[in-house]
């Protein structure tokens, strides 16, 4: 039933025709009500919103959370201890996941977000492999160090930043929030920064289409442009920049941020492992397009270099480190490190291909690096061994499975007609696109960024050829050759779909491209005109 809806409400967006907010422009579907008010005196009001919607930064990560939890609930059938605590966990993840992408209120948006931890935390440490409290630890430990530096900057922007809306109710301008025109938005907007609002009248605002418009930041307030105050040599609001980067870069994650991905991985159950790959990691791609990139538009100018190098640097070392693997589960954890630096790249671009580009493949690879790990788990369950070396010939017992996973590798390598090549591919455009015009990539990294395929294309092949053609052979670890049983119907059922997804977008990129293009266009704008304008106001504020 979720899928059901996550596709009706992904066909209902793509329609022409559908109402947009009339305050927050792009977001349609929204909901607004009010949650938390607390009246703080000379500070002014507390409040948090209950406030969901959809535009095209989100939309197809509800669509891909959807079809990724039913593939991983399918992918369950094999769990046999403490089933109702694991469906329990299961649902709770599964909300967590949804309501971290839909949120538009940011404390709601981290609530979420750590939420996600909980049911993680116990799914890899109850139900994992034979070193899975080393691997839940690991991972627990590096997301809530991420997670506390997005805190500070949640509380620091929630001081300097207004809700004009709830500001204009309160100032009598509107009788409720939902009478309030854009002229009313824009005279409280006019009056904040004029410093004709009493403090104590002033509604702070923890949404985050509030904290993308410069206007709403309040004169004096630690976040507002024109402040002086430093954090360890930095101007403050670099330093915010750095730690919400710093923050959605482990989550993401990108070199060297990585490392509890591939214990994770390894130790995690096999659906564990298809939400970690398919949906959790796209959480760290998506807080920076949803947050980093437009509440801080002069980082990104100013610090695009630094992303790109780390986003270089993980698609060429994890690659690498695939190249090297043994263990077919950490190959393909290694790769999907490799593969969000793609998506990294992109982001850094602040192109509108490269962002486009870096939605696509987070969409492709949650499909693909699901696809991946359900093909590991298949074999794993026959045998209980993921070592590469300890099969040989795999094709002769089993060729319906070598066949889905032959394609799922050359989706995965990028290979034309199949997802992952559009993803690559608007990803290196805005590359070379930002080389040529905003600089913040540099052609070298750029062209380094290619040699990534290459690399990719070299682990996925060998792991075919030495897993799946030749004579067949297997390891003596490995006791019974009667366990190679080709895939059943249930395997079918959930590998099928995903190849049929990453072919159909390989061929018709347009089901993804169209609806997002609009929303990357307003970003791409908020970055270069925000962005330059905030950098050289601060310039030459503090030059005063």
């Amino acid at each position: 039933m979720q899928t059901i809806l996550a596709v009706f409400v992904f066909g209902l967006y793509s329609k022409p025709g559908l109402v947009t907010d009339p305050i927050y422009g792009l977001f349609k579907l929204t909901e607004r009500l009010n949650w938390i008010t607390v009246d703080l005196g000379n500070v002014g009001r507390l409040s948090i919103n209950y406030f969901i919607g959809v535009d095209g930064l989100n939309v197809t990560m509800v669509l891909l959370s959807a079809i990724v939890m039913l593939i991983a609930a399918v992918s369950s059938w094999s769990v046999e201890k403490y089933l109702k605590g694991y469906y329990a966990l299961l649902l709770i993840l599964n909300t967590s996941i949804l309501g971290c992408f839909l949120s538009l209120d940011l404390f709601l948006f981290f609530l979420f977000f750590e939420f996600m931890l909980l049911p993680m935390y116990f799914l890899i440490g109850i139900w994992g492999g034979p070193r899975r409290e080393y691997a839940s630890i690991k991972f627990f430990l590096y997301t809530l160090a991420g997670s506390l530096l997005i805190l500070a900057v949640i509380i620091g922007l929630y001081f300097s930043v207004a809700d004009p809306v709830e500001t204009s109710v309160r100032l009598g301008l509107a009788e409720n929030v939902e009478t309030v025109t854009v002229n009313d938005v824009a005279n409280i907007q006019g009056m904040l920064q004029s410093k004709q609002i009493p403090r104590r009248a002033i509604v702070h605002s923890f949404n985050i289409p509030d904290m993308t418009n410069p206007k709403n930041f309040i004169p004096g307030s630690v976040f507002h442009v024109m402040t002086k105050i430093d954090f360890m040599g930095l101007p403050i609001r670099m330093a915010a920049f750095l730690a919400l980067l710093l923050g959605f870069l482990i989550k993401l994650p990108a070199v060297p941020f990585h490392t509890w991905l591939p214990d994770a991985h390894v130790e995690a159950p096999t659906p564990v492992s298809v939400i970690l790959a398919g949906i959790l990691l796209k959480i760290g791609g998506y807080g920076l397009i949803r947050t980093v990139l437009p509440v801080f538009p002069e980082g990104v100018v100013y610090f695009g270099w630094f992303i790109s190098f780390l986003a270089v640097l993980s698609i060429i070392y994890a690659a690498m480190n695939a190249l090297g693997m043994k263990d077919l589960k950490k190959m393909i954890a290694y790769s999907s490190v490799s593969h969000m630096g793609f998506v990294l790249l992109g982001i850094a671009s602040g192109t509108p291909e490269g962002i486009n580009g870096a939605i696509f493949q987070m969409f492709s690879h949650g499909i693909l690096s699901s696809g991946l790990f359900l093909a590991a788990g298949v074999l794993y369950d026959r045998t209980h061994d993921r070592g590469i070396e300890n099969y040989r010939g795999l094709a002769s017992k089993m060729p319906a499975y070598t066949i889905a996973v032959t394609i799922l590798f050359f989706a995965s390598l990028g290979l034309p007609v199949f997802s992952g090549f559009i993803g690559e591919l608007f990803s290196l455009l805005g590359a070379f696109h930002s080389s040529a015009t905003n600089g913040l990539v540099p052609y070298w990294m750029s062209i380094t960024a290619v040699f990534g395929i290459l690399i990719g294309a070299t682990y996925f092949l060998w792991t075919l050829q030495r897993m799946f053609f030749g004579k067949f052979w297997i390891s003596k670890n490995i006791t019974s050759n009667n366990k190679f049983n080709d895939l059943n119907s249930r395997e079918l059922i959930m590998l099928v779909p995903l190849i049929v997804i990453t072919l159909v977008l390989g061929v018709f990129p347009g089901i993804l491209l169209e609806p997002v293009s609009d929303s990357v266009e307003v970003l791409v704008g908020q970055i270069f005109n925000s962005g330059l304008e905030n950098l050289k106001t601060m310039q030459n504020f503090r030059s005063l």
